[in-house]
C-alpha cells in the first residue's frame, strides 16, 4: 500500500503554503500582532474562495469533493503560519451553515467547559454535547445572547481572544454526521500541531546554522545537535500518526494522534527556543508565539486526558 501523497495532494499543499504566505507572511503576521486585530475578513473571504472551507463538500453542492486526508493537509499549513480565527469550527460547518463554504461566515466553537475562542467575531457557533454527541446549530443558538452573557479572560495567545461562556439554552438541531464532529476538529487540531511542530524544526536548524559561537556555527556543537534530531523524530513521528488517522478516521487513532502531535508542538517549540537562546525569549523573535499557540491548542477539541481515556478504554 502506498502513503505517500498524490500529486496532486503535493499540488494542493503548495498551493495552499504559497497562499498564506502572500496573504499572511511574516510581516503581515507580525502587523496584526502589533495592532491586535483579529480575524481577516478579507482573508477569511478569500480563503472560501479558493475552497478552503467547502473542501470536502460533495461537488454538486459548489465544493471541491476531497476527503479528510487533504483537509489536514491544508490544517497543516495553517500550523505553519500561525494564521488566527476559528478556522476548524468553520470548516466544520460548511454546508449546513449559510454563508460558510464561501468564507462569508465566522464560525466558533463552544466546548462546555472550556473558553470560547473568537467569540467576539462569530457570526455562528458551533456547539459541541458531552462526550463524542456534538451538536450544533447556527440558527437556533442565539450567538449575541451567548456574547452578551460570556466574559473575557485572559489568553496566553496573543492572537486567539477567549471568552468564558454558558452552555446555550436552547440545543439545536443535529448537524449532519454530527457524531463526528469533534473527531475530526480533534484530528485538524493535530494537524495544525503537526506544522507548528515541522515548522519550528525549520527554525531551529536555520538558526543554529547561522549563529556562531567560538568561531563556529552552534549547530555544529553535539549538544545542538541532539536538540535539532529529537525535533525531527517528534514531528516525523506526529507526521505518521497524524496521516495514518486521516485515512481511517478512526477516533482512537485520532486520539493517538492528537496526543503526539501536541507533545511534538509544545516540545518543539521549547526546543526551538533553547536553540535561539536569549534571542528566543524576545517580542521580536517569532518562536513564543508558535510555544503559545501550541499550549493553547493542546487544550482544544480533545484534551490530553480525554485522548488518554480513549486509548485505555480500546485496551480494556
Amino acid at each position: 500500500m502506498d502513503f505517500q501523497l498524490s500529486d496532486d495532494q503535493r499540488a494542493l499543499r503548495a498551493g495552499v503554503r504559497e497562499l498564506l504566505a502572500g496573504r499572511f507572511g511574516r510581516d503581515r503576521m507580525r502587523a496584526a500582532l502589533d495592532d491586535g486585530t483579529g480575524v481577516d475578513r478579507a482573508l477569511w473571504r478569500e480563503l472560501g474562495e479558493a475552497g478552503f472551507f467547502a473542501l470536502r463538500l460533495p461537488e454538486a453542492e459548489g465544493g471541491v469533493g476531497l476527503g479528510l486526508p487533504e483537509s489536514v493537509l491544508l490544517f497543516e499549513e495553517v500550523g505553519r503560519s500561525l494564521l488566527p480565527g476559528p478556522l476548524i469550527a468553520t470548516h466544520l460547518a460548511a454546508g449546513p451553515v449559510k454563508g460558510v463554504a464561501q468564507g462569508g461566515t465566522v464560525v466558533a466553537v463552544l466546548d462546555p467547559g472550556q473558553p470560547v475562542a473568537h467569540l467576539g467575531e462569530a457570526d455562528a457557533l458551533l456547539v459541541l454535547g458531552p462526550g463524542d454527541g456534538p451538536r450544533a446549530s447556527a440558527a437556533s443558538v442565539d450567538v449575541t445572547r451567548v456574547r452578551e452573557d460570556a466574559t473575557p479572560v485572559r489568553s496566553i495567545d496573543p492572537f486567539t481572544p477567549l471568552w468564558r461562556a454558558g452552555e446555550p439554552e436552547e440545543t439545536g438541531e443535529p448537524l449532519p454526521g454530527g457524531g463526528r464532529l469533534r473527531d475530526e476538529g480533534a484530528l485538524l487540531a493535530a494537524a495544525e500541531q503537526l506544522g507548528s511542530a515541522a515548522r519550528t524544526t525549520e527554525m531551529a536548524v536555520q538558526h543554529a546554522g547561522e549563529r556562531e559561537q567560538f568561531g563556529s556555527p552552534i549547530g555544529s556543537f553535539q549538544a545542538v545537535k541532539h536538540l535539532c534530531a529529537g525535533m525531527l523524530v517528534r514531528a516525523e513521528l506526529a507526521r505518521c500518526a497524524v496521516y495514518a488517522a486521516a485515512v481511517t478516521a478512526d477516533p482512537v487513532e485520532i486520539a493517538g494522534a492528537k496526543l503526539l502531535a501536541d507533545d511534538a508542538a509544545v516540545r518543539n517549540a521549547r526546543d526551538c527556543l533553547q536553540v535561539h537562546g536569549g534571542m528566543g525569549f524576545t517580542w521580536e523573535a517569532d518562536v513564543h508565539l508558535h510555544l503559545k499557540r501550541a499550549w493553547l491548542r493542546s487544550g482544544q477539541w480533545l484534551t490530553a486526558a480525554a485522548a488518554e481515556e480513549t486509548l485505555a478504554g480500546d485496551l480494556c
